[in-house]
């Protein structure tokens, strides 16, 4: 199987390990759980909901990072994107994890899987997740 342009869910449907409905309830979790950058600055003080906004439609129009527009309109420093995008990191929850807590994989078996799925994408040239 080719897994080139597909993402690690699809490649696990593919397989029949997990279902359509798997994969949306998993996201979900991601959604609730992944905090935006943006959001985790407004916890902190360092940005309003209408500086947040602001930044968000820059981003759809100019095809940029959060961090990288809101450091180019004065609104954030470096550092204070560094912290953010650290504290991201450490409280992000990845699909394959999300299928784990879900109960839909045990761990063993995600771990697994990511790692054949990341060997194909090796073999096709393309970066593993």
């Amino acid at each position: 199987m080719s897994v080139r342009n597909i993402l690690f869910g699809q490649y696990l449907r593919k397989k029949g390990l997990i279902t359509l409905e798997d994969t949306i309830n998993a996201r979900i979790m991601q959604i609730r759980h992944n905090a935006k950058i943006g959001h985790i600055a407004k916890k902190k003080g360092w940005l309003t909901e209408e500086e947040i906004d602001k930044v968000l439609i820059k981003q759809e129009e100019e095809l940029k990072k959060f961090g990288e527009i809101a450091l180019e309109d004065g609104l954030l420093t470096e550092a204070q994107i560094k912290e953010l995008l650290k504290e991201q990191k450490d409280d992000y929850v990845y699909f394959g994890e999300a299928l784990v807590k879900l109960g839909v994989l045990s761990e063993e078996e995600m771990l697994k899987q990511l790692k054949m799925f990341n060997a194909e994408r090796l073999r096709n040239g393309t970066q593993p997740v």
